[in-house]
């Protein structure tokens, strides 16, 4: 059988920031014509820096690159595109106020006056050949998340890439919308493209994938042709030992009402409604799940509980354990805990508003007052020492507690946030991404550390956006759709299909929405 030459080949590749951080350690990796390639990895094991260098983000220390088997040099994103290598990152780069094919042709070097017209024809072919939906009119601001992300890769399309890189591309996409990907995805592997996908949904590695490379600490260590592997295999591999793949659901226990929210309204500084007469209730002991679409009101819900976002209209009541209720709106944070009220709130924006990036891991302890009580992490009045827990507990890649966490990976502080909120005892625990850019391993810690919570009578309140993990970890869930309530579902009896449809279409509430409604 004749061997195939790669398409791209890197060679001994490795990449150090300072002196103690060494991100990429003698990485050799193939990539062939027409094939998916999923890079799989724990947080901080090198997968974004060693596809950053190959997008010409970052230089290499050392090794080589060599394209069809000779040497190339990439040293600015320019110069990976002269190699037809293009990059669609998790945070797109689009300017919202022009059109898709404004943006598709920003930055082009093309002599005499830019031909919109031929442009758009062009953008229409790419679009035809492998089964895109755009409209070249249309302004970016006027898009869903999935429309814009089909810009980005119709982007590097037109600028000739034939190896296309993707980074966590379905974390923000429903099901059907990650499907349509996968099928787009597809036609161009037949078509001779070259694809590699990051992502640590393992249902998609299989799913899609044709080959899966592994890296762990920064070196690569084997590769797997997906039809024969498995999850478990691969994860065991990524981590280096055997690994639970099982989501645990306890019964809940004695479960009672602890925050009644009724017909909240909640409006942007625009005016326009971004949660419209919203009712339900979360109990102590459940896991209440939160699925939508982004921006469908998820973040202002949360918010708005915590006692961060001002209320339109409605009630959001604390229901305390001797049946007593206290109204939280008009209340600010710290007066919701002077109550005795506890809310610990894990942000969509972990640097915005969970963490100073410019604090070390210790110093960011403290930005929380933390009560007596039991927990997962023992000893929370010295914040050193939380620290120190919540490095060992959730395996946080750091060289200690006085890190800055604006040097750690965006996995690895995710873990801080999540670990520090959790270390809190809370008697409401509202989480929004609390595993977004988390390895399969680390992620599994998270599930069981909310798990723990539960049982010991935490009311939670899980927003997430891997229908397969609501559907095993949440007890109810309950589907915004616009900003409205789509329905409420029994977690056990569910599939993510109908969730996905209800995300994206208002249809009759279910039974138990009325009901609460």
């Amino acid at each position: 059988m004749e061997e195939k030459t790669p398409k791209l080949s890197m060679r001994g590749i490795t990449k150090r920031f300072g002196t103690k951080v060494v991100a990429n350690d003698n990485v050799s990796l193939d990539v062939y014509a027409g094939e998916i390639l999923a890079l799989l990895g724990e947080n901080g094991s090198g997968k974004t820096t060693l596809m950053n260098i190959l997008a010409g983000i970052y230089y290499p220390d050392d090794g080589e690159i060599l394209i069809n088997g000779t040497p190339v040099t990439i040293a600015s994103p320019r110069e990976a595109f002269e190699h037809h290598i293009g990059m669609i990152h998790q945070h797109f780069k689009l300017v919202d106020v022009l059109t898709a094919a404004e943006n598709i042709v920003l930055g082009m070097n093309e002599e005499g006056k830019l031909d919109m017209k031929a442009a758009s024809a062009k953008i229409k072919q790419i679009c035809d050949a492998y089964g895109f939906e755009v409209n070249p009119a249309q302004k970016i601001y006027e898009m869903s998340v999935s429309e814009k992300q089909t810009v980005e890769i119709v982007k590097v399309l037109y600028r000739g890439a034939d190896l296309l890189i993707l980074d966590e591309p379905t974390a923000v996409l429903t099901p059907q919308e990650s499907e349509k990907l996968f099928a787009v995805l597809r036609n161009m592997r037949d078509d001779g493209k070259s694809i590699i996908i990051i992502t640590h949904k393992m249902n998609e590695v299989l799913s899609v994938s044709d080959r899966v490379a592994i890296l762990r600490s920064g070196a690569y260590i084997c590769d797997r042709i997906t039809s024969e592997t498995n999850a478990q295999e691969l994860t065991d591999l990524m981590v280096g030992h055997k690994v639970s793949l099982n989501i645990k659901r306890p019964e809940p226990k004695d479960p009672i009402e602890r925050i009644r929210v009724k017909g909240l309204t909640v409006k942007n500084i625009e005016g326009i409604n971004k949660l419209t007469d919203v009712s339900f209730t979360a109990r102590s002991g459940e896991i209440l799940g939160i699925a939508g679409i982004a921006g469908s009101g998820q973040k202002e819900l949360l918010e708005g509980i915590a006692g961060l976002q001002p209320i339109e209209s409605g009630t959001i009541e604390y229901v305390h354990h001797d049946g007593t209720t206290e109204n939280l709106i008009g209340k600010d944070p710290l007066e919701i805990a002077a109550l005795g009220v506890s809310l610990s709130f894990v942000p969509e924006d972990r640097l915005g508003m969970g963490l100073v990036a410019n604090m070390d891991l210790a110093d960011n302890m403290m930005l929380r007052s933390y009560r007596s009580g039991h927990s997962v992490f023992t000893n929370r009045k010295n914040p050193e020492h939380l620290a120190r827990e919540v490095i060992k507990n959730l395996e946080v890649n750091t060289p200690g507690v006085h890190a800055m966490v604006r040097k750690l990976s965006g996995g690895n502080v995710q873990k801080v946030l999540v670990g520090r909120e959790i270390a809190s005892s809370p008697t409401v625990l509202l989480t929004a991404y609390a595993v977004r850019g988390l390895d399969i391993n680390s992620s599994y810690t998270i599930y069981d550390l909310i798990n723990q919570q539960k049982e010991r009578g935490v009311a939670v309140i899980y927003v997430g956006e891997d229908l397969d993990v609501l559907v095993e970890l949440c007890d109810r869930i309950l589907v915004l759709c616009d900003g409205h309530v789509s329905g409420i579902l029994d977690g056990r009896t569910c599939d993510k299909q109908t969730i996905g449809m209800m995300m994206t279409h208002i249809g009759e509430p279910t039974e138990e929405a009325n009901d609460e409604q």
